[in-house]
């Protein structure tokens, strides 16, 4: 065996009794397929799992600095284009599995329930401790037709409010769902030879468990959102919001992002910093007196964390209605400052859905 080859292997830090391997350390570090975040090479030799390069690979799992490997769920976007793609392929013939492409363009494979043109696809919560989506069953049904048309049925919101992924009236589907369902579907037709299909995508019990997200809130009723920028949810557990608490304490300068617009655009605006994704775990924030740090996001997260009020007696439905229509609202000043008071030595900047900067307060 090339030398060079060799499996290395430790002894794990915690017990200092379990061997851990690395079963390709000349391959050096990777890259999180799915944030594009750089896995230092130490990470990976942690890892008690022989298969860890593949799988973070995969972008199905994330690993944490201890080596260990936290399963990432899918989107609602994922399950939907999922159950669409194989209704339509099931008017040729019954589909039990099926692939699609995630926005961020990695294949990956459900099992699916597809008979004459109807399917169920049931969401995977992956290690998501507080995903009340995780199990949620997505139906479609499907139909020839001479154009290609997706209609939201029963369980999927509607838009009520302002400055959300679409216009007022529209149904809750993002872009990038959106998107990625309509591509799914695409290749369906061409595989089956169909010229188009109308395609209805349901949630049977969405209207009953939006109650428990914030779409009420949002300006969205009626049902659940389909979503998806990655395609992918993050394992938002104990082990996964600790190890992002220490990611945040070993950094000189770092820059706390709440959503996938922030990453990116921190990583554009700031590239000295280390990006660190926290989505909506700011209270967990404590900067130490020499770091260098700044908070950077859309304004919701950041605004409503630091004043939960913000939007009684406003007439706003949703902090992004406010923030496009007022941007200069006593309201967001306020919760900017109260922002400030909490983290007083930290940099707070604001972004548009276009990266563009709404607010920069030293």
């Amino acid at each position: 065996m090339n030398p060079a080859r060799d499996p290395v292997t430790t002894r794990d830090p915690i017990t200092d009794s379990k061997p851990v391997i690395d079963s390709d350390p000349s391959a050096g570090p990777e890259t999180d397929p799915v944030t594009g975040f750089a896995i230092p090479a130490s990470w990976l030799h942690l890892s008690p799992d022989p298969e860890a390069r593949e799988k973070i690979k995969s972008g199905r799992w994330a690993i944490l600095s201890s080596g260990l490997l936290c399963r990432r769920g899918l989107t609602t976007g994922t399950t939907a284009a999922a159950a669409c793609k194989a209704a339509v392929l099931s008017l040729k013939e019954t589909v039990k599995s099926i692939e699609v492409t995630t926005p961020v363009g990695i294949c990956v494979s459900l099992p699916v329930v597809a008979d004459r043109g109807f399917c169920l696809a049931i969401k995977d919560g992956g290690d998501h401790k507080f995903d009340v989506t995780a199990g949620l069953e997505i139906a479609a049904s499907a139909q020839p037709a001479g154009e290609t048309a997706l209609v939201a049925g029963k369980g999927i919101g509607k838009i009520v409010g302002r400055g959300l992924c679409d216009e007022v009236g529209r149904p809750a589907i993002s872009p990038s769902a959106r998107k990625q369902i309509m591509l799914a579907v695409s290749q369906a037709l061409q595989e089956t030879g169909l010229s188009g299909a109308r395609i209805e995508l349901t949630v049977p019990r969405g209207e009953e468990l939006a109650g428990q997200t914030l779409n009420p809130r949002l300006g969205i009723v009626g049902g659940l959102s389909i979503l998806g920028s990655t395609g992918f949810v993050e394992p938002w557990n104990d082990h996964f919001i600790e190890d992002r608490s220490l990611e945040l304490k070993e950094a000189k300068r770092v820059v706390v992002t709440t959503g996938r617009v922030g990453l990116k655009m921190s990583r554009m605006l700031f590239p000295d910093h280390k990006a660190v994704l926290m989505g909506s775990q700011l209270d967990r924030l404590d900067f130490g007196q020499d770091q260098e740090s700044i908070l950077c996001g859309l304004p919701a997260l950041i605004l409503k964390w630091a004043w939960p009020g913000l939007l009684e007696n406003t007439g706003y439905n949703t902090v992004a209605e406010m923030a496009e229509n007022e941007p200069q609202h006593s309201n967001i000043i306020r919760a900017l400052k109260m922002a400030k008071e909490r983290l007083p030595r930290t940099r707070i900047v604001l972004l548009g859905r276009d990266g563009s900067i709404l607010a920069d307060v030293p």
